[in-house]
């Protein structure tokens, strides 16, 4: 049974959020966006690392049948 947080969780952690956004803010990065985020590509960018997966795309299909 799970205890504390995932690995994953951890991981995200250490990226500071405020400077993310600041980032996003000062590039316009979520001007057209109407669900999928900077801040959730970049989670799917994570998570593809994660697994080992080099682009998003193989990440996603990973849990495609």
């Amino acid at each position: 049974m799970n205890q504390g947080k995932y690995i994953f969780a951890q991981l995200t952690d250490f990226i500071p959020c405020r400077v993310f956004d600041r980032i996003v803010n000062k590039h316009n990065g979520n001007k057209y966006v109407r669900f999928f985020t900077c801040w959730n590509q970049m989670l799917c960018l994570v998570f593809g690392k994660l697994i080992s997966r080099d682009t998003m795309r193989s990440s996603l299909t990973a849990f495609l049948p």
